[in-house]
């Protein structure tokens, strides 16, 4: 019986998502269907590709096949208009650039994506979380953050990663001593893309005035999907 209710809502969530193409999305994601909804979301939107368009300039962004629910949640949340007016409204020098639309939630949360693969170089793409009560590591529905980082020497390398318990592999150690990034926040929080082209631009609104992380000036931006 429970196989056939599964199949049951899967069918009900595919024929809303077929009869929502052209026009905007209205399925509503809670925590209990989350899984299903982005499952089927992401195989009926593909998109990979996202352009940040700032006064600074514009960020080119590849999201990952294999983070397959922060890329569903990611392309529907840019097809929905949630990011209507969003901003980069947490900025920490040599440590990450974050944005979203502030006092604006969603009630449910990601399932996390940890892959080795996948780790805080600078120009990676995660989603932030709550620290407190979220045993399972799940992500905002929402709020994001792009790695600015620092360039580790090689004894803080080695030494970081040991207080980190994390065992990382020769190509990881030449990433974070040559172009840099920030090693604790490697599984511990998704990373689900990576800057493709603007890092030159991350490098400008890292280091802008602030106030308890908060630009003075605040940092709109535009997103759209370029496939």
């Amino acid at each position: 019986m429970r196989s056939f209710l599964n199949l049951l809502q899967s069918v009900s969530i595919f024929i809303l998502l077929l009869s929502s193409c052209g026009k905007k999305e209205t399925v509503l994601i809670t925590n209990e269907n989350k899984r299903n909804v982005l499952t089927e979301y992401g195989k009926q939107n593909p998109e990979k590709h996202v352009v940040i368009e700032t006064d600074y300039g514009n960020i080119k962004l590849l999201l990952y096949d294999e983070t397959p629910l922060h890329r569903a949640n990611f392309i529907k949340l840019i097809k929905d208009g949630y990011y209507d007016q969003p901003e980069f409204y947490r900025v920490v020098e040599k440590f990450v650039v974050q944005g979203g639309v502030p006092m604006k939630k969603l009630d449910y949360t990601i399932p996390a994506e940890f892959n080795p693969k996948f780790y805080h170089k600078k120009g990676a793409l995660g989603m932030a979380r709550l620290d407190e009560n979220n045993p399972g590591k799940e992500s905002s529905s929402t709020e994001f953050y792009i790695v600015h980082g620092a360039q580790y020497a090689a004894w803080d390398y080695d030494e970081t990663a040991k207080n980190l318990g994390l065992k990382l592999p020769d190509e990881q150690k030449k990433i974070y001593t040559t172009i840099g990034g920030e090693m604790s926040l490697d599984q511990q929080y998704t990373v689900f893309g990576e800057v493709t082209e603007g890092l030159d631009v991350i490098e400008k609104i890292a280091t802008v005035r602030v106030y308890s992380e908060h630009p003075a000036k605040s940092i709109p931006f535009k997103i759209r999907i370029e496939d």
